[in-house]
């Protein structure tokens, strides 16, 4: 959000994000590493480097972003991956979850980036 909110067309520094979010610089770093792993961030090297959006934030969802940094949105483990309980085959609260989860997930794929800058 904070490389959005910035975009002017130059790159942002890590430091720079750092001390504006008040984070510390290496978790920012973290956070860049998922974000450009997924394309969502590009780099530029150089005296006028840094990071910027990979595509017009209109563009990126909500989704694209939570599971770049988090992994395939799953609010229960069972969802995404069955075999962590002998009983999914059978469990009727999985259905439930499942049908959850799709409609957090259509939620997230709804909202963009852009959408949470102008609220």
């Amino acid at each position: 959000m904070d490389i959005a909110l910035h975009s002017d067309g130059s790159p942002r520094l890590i430091r720079d994000i750092a001390k504006s979010q008040n984070l510390s610089e290496k978790y920012v770093a973290n956070l860049i590493v998922k974000l450009r792993s997924k394309g969502i961030l590009k780099s530029t090297l150089g005296v006028y480097g840094g990071y910027m959006l990979n595509k017009d934030p209109k563009d990126i969802t909500l989704l694209e972003v939570f599971e770049a940094m988090e992994g395939k949105l799953s609010i229960v483990k069972c969802v995404e991956c069955p075999s962590t309980c002998k009983k999914s085959k059978t469990c009727k609260a999985r259905s439930a979850w499942s049908g959850i989860n799709r409609e957090i997930a259509a939620m997230f794929a709804k909202k963009s980036v852009l959408d949470v800058m102008e609220e």
